[in-house]
């Protein structure tokens, strides 16, 4: 027989390589589905793949069987109202924005918002003013967005219907969104936050102390190798318990549902649910997948049935790593703080003189899949299926490195250093914002250079915009748009030649 080729041959022999995922999805695999009965479910998949037959009910009117989900994510998040998404939390953000901000309006939103609110805003016509997060310059990495640069923003901008940040962002740290509501609201706007990256946080701070192993609320262990806070630290709320009007969360991501599954929540009474309802309309399928909704289904009812236990065993496996790999020796970890999300584990190697490429590519050779590769950084998105083992392999394969490494050698990055490593991350200095190019030409990079952008440059992932419509092109994102080409990076934004869309130069 043939051997064939395509996405089936490669996942079912990715899957027989017993790999151990810390990248989404949060499941890992179909072990945690088995371990709380099911099995039927996952042996019976075909056989569950319908559509809006009768007593399915229909997910753009729930009164039946979606409804009764919908319902058990309002009380697991404790929200106003929950909405099934069924194309991830792009689509929440969009109809979100879309909902909150008139046609021709403006939004105030973070610099390293995700490239679906600007897809939002390109389909509203929506005009963007940004707000520019903190830098770790330790590290070179986006950190909070400050209350106070929300509050210069507001003021500046006082025509804006609507404030989004991203909290955690893709490295784990949160912004603190008690602060920026409080300014948000007083300001007469409404906050929507993208938490696609920290579903799961409500329940960290819902179960902690409830049945949970040590049954104590604590972070993970501190440079100094103490307990912070005296075991008393928990993960940072989210941003239902902190005062945000709307949040969007990828349960996929961290959580038990399968891939492209997401729920919006709801908060607070500034909503028009009608409007935001007809928006979810827009841009979601009218042919819904129950294999998706199902998941969503099942990932409720084992937080609401195991919620204590499940959370309890991912924390304690996570201290238990990172008290293990505080031990080697030049390994760099960032869990700072009572802002970060730690089931993030960001790993920086370059002291074993290794760049963020050349440490995924070694624990690839143990089968160890991360998420995130950027600058020197390498992070593994811990979910709620990781078991003991998974931890236990990553930190064999850390202590393998530290012992084999040079650690008097300078790392030997392949990427680019200094300002590229800031626009990296999706977070260039202020600058000022040109009109939207009515009319468009594809350039090579090179001659792109001085020109207005016409059409977001996204590395991916992360999927932040390094350079968006109506900005500049700098010769330094040029330069880094060819590294990661030549890394073999995928850079969106791009036609197949490698050019990129222009609409000329700044006039003087």
């Amino acid at each position: 027989m043939k051997e064939q080729r395509g996405i089936t041959s490669f996942l079912m022999a990715h899957r027989s390589g017993n790999p151990v995922s810390f990248h989404m999805p949060g499941h890992k695999g179909a072990r945690l589905y088995r371990q709380f009965g099911y099995d039927s479910v996952l042996d019976h998949l075909m056989d569950c793949d319908i559509t809006e037959i009768q007593g399915a009910d229909n997910l753009f009117q729930a009164e039946g069987i979606i409804r009764e989900t919908m319902a058990k994510y309002e009380e697991l998040y404790q929200v106003r109202k929950s909405y099934l998404l069924v194309n991830g939390t792009s689509g929440g953000l969009i109809a979100a924005i879309l909902s909150a901000v008139k046609p021709g309006g403006k939004l105030l939103l973070a610099r390293n918002c995700h490239k679906s609110v600007f897809n939002a805003m390109s389909l509203g016509r929506i005009q963007p003013a940004y707000i520019y997060p903190q830098m770790l310059d330790q590290f070179g990495i986006s950190g909070q967005v400050e209350p106070e640069a929300v509050r210069q923003q507001l003021l500046a901008h006082p025509d804006a219907e609507a404030v989004i940040l991203t909290s955690p962002n893709y490295y784990g740290i949160c912004s603190d969104i008690q602060q920026i509501a409080d300014l948000v609201h007083k300001a007469g706007k409404i906050l929507i936050i993208d938490q696609a990256h920290g579903a799961h946080l409500k329940f960290f701070s819902r179960f902690s102390g409830e049945e949970t192993g040590t049954g104590t609320r604590v972070s993970p262990i501190n440079e100094e190798g103490k307990d912070e806070g005296n075991g008393r630290n928990p993960l940072p709320k989210a941003a239902e318990e902190c005062g945000a009007d709307v949040v969007i969360n990828s349960i996929h991501k961290t959580l038990a549902s399968f891939t492209q599954s997401a729920v919006l929540n709801v908060v607070s009474e500034r909503i028009d649910l009608d409007l935001l309802e007809d928006k979810l309309q827009l841009v979601e399928s009218t042919s819904p997948s129950y294999l998706l909704m199902s998941s969503l289904d099942i990932n409720a009812n084992l937080l609401l049935e195991q919620g204590p236990q499940l959370m309890g065993q991912w924390r304690d496996h996570l201290l238990a790593f990172y008290k293990e790999a505080r031990q080697l020796p030049g390994l760099r970890l960032i869990d700072k703080g009572t802002a970060m999300d730690w089931t993030k584990i960001n790993l920086d190697m370059s002291a074993w003189g290794l760049s963020g490429h050349e440490a995924e590519a070694l624990l690839l050779e143990q089968n160890i899949f991360a998420e995130l590769v950027t600058g020197n950084i390498l992070m593994c998105m811990s979910g709620i299926g990781n078991v003991k083992s998974d931890y236990d392999r990553l930190l064999q394969t850390l202590e393998d490195l530290c012992h084999k490494r040079d650690h008097g050698r300078a790392a030997n990055a392949k990427v680019p250093a200094g300002r590229l490593m800031e626009l990296a991350r999706a977070i260039p200095e202020p600058q000022k914002l040109y009109p939207l190019p009515e009319r468009k030409e594809l350039v090579s990079l090179s001659d792109a250079v001085g020109q207005i952008c016409a059409l977001s440059i996204i590395p991916y992932p992360p999927g932040i915009p390094l350079v968006c419509p109506g900005e500049v092109i700098s010769s330094e994102a040029v330069a880094y748009v060819k590294a990661l080409k030549e890394a073999g990076q995928t850079v969106m934004g791009l036609s197949p030649s490698g050019q990129v869309a222009v609409g000329g130069r700044p006039a003087e």
